[in-house]
């Protein structure tokens, strides 16, 4: 099982990103991967760096860690020139280490799409243009996974996808719905971990708690990884609270790792 971090993007500058990313890849993390925001839910009044910008720049400030959209959205721009865009990421990588992410959104994404005047088709649309994407992409060669719980969202996975990502749903949840399907399936969500039950606390006090959130310590998270690791995951992925604040955070989730 192999183990992904994304990164603390909705900042106002990128080197807190991209320092994140060097000292993931120093760490042996598999996989460095981006959302794709117009800025944190619920908050237009805060920054996000561009995914797809953010992207192009890992791809000179890594060498070897897998990169990859967490996910990105159809219906922000046509069909077309996300495909483009992301086969080009992939090129830029000499065809290998990186993974096209894609997703529908929902309602809590709608209020981004409106801002900027591009519209927000009705899920049926979206559902329609993800199939389109991914099977362009994977007529291209680029891996594509499709993220969402959605019973559409899992269907469209196990016939138009190299892989499925649940977010943030427990190890129990997930292995009854990764029993449904036939191809890579792959975890992602919020961690808050401390070497310590006190510093866990400490910790969770600081950030607050957020629904699905994976907290306590580094022997709670491993837990959790092998649990996920016996309902089939191919990959884990982390999004830390305290990444770009906390300097151990990478290293916590190396050392859970199973």
């Amino acid at each position: 099982m192999r183990l992904g971090v994304t990164l603390p993007q909705f900042r106002d500058e990128a080197e807190p990103a991209l320092a994140v990313a060097r000292r993931a890849e120093a760490a042996g993390i598999d996989g460095v991967f981006v959302f794709d925001h117009l800025w944190p839910l619920h908050r237009p009044e805060s920054p996000a760096l561009h995914s797809l910008t953010l992207l192009g720049a890992l791809t000179a400030e890594t060498s070897h860690v897998t990169l990859a959209t967490f996910v990105a959205r159809v219906s922000l721009m046509p069909d077309a020139v996300l495909v483009h865009t992301l086969h080009s990421l992939r090129r830029m990588l000499d065809g290998r280490r990186f993974i096209a992410g894609l997703g529908t959104g929902d309602r809590n994404n709608r209020d981004e799409n409106l801002a900027y005047g591009v519209g927000f088709p009705p899920a049926d649309a979206r559902a329609r243009q993800l199939v389109d994407c991914c099977r362009r992409l994977r007529e291209l060669g680029v891996p594509t996974w499709v993220g969402g719980d959605s019973d559409r969202a899992r269907r469209i996975a196990a016939q138009e996808a190299d892989g499925w990502n649940g977010w943030g749903i427990s190890a129990d949840v997930f292995a009854s719905l990764a029993a449904e399907l036939p191809t890579e399936v792959t975890w992602g969500g919020q961690v808050l971990i401390g070497r310590t039950a006190a510093e866990a606390e400490e910790k969770l006090a600081r950030h607050g708690p957020r629904p699905g959130l994976v907290h306590g310590t580094v022997d709670d998270l491993s837990r959790h990884f092998l649990a996920l690791k016996e309902a089939g995951a191919s990959w884990v992925v982390c999004s830390p609270l305290d990444i770009g604040t906390d300097d151990g955070a990478v290293d916590l989730l190396v050392d859970a790792l199973p």
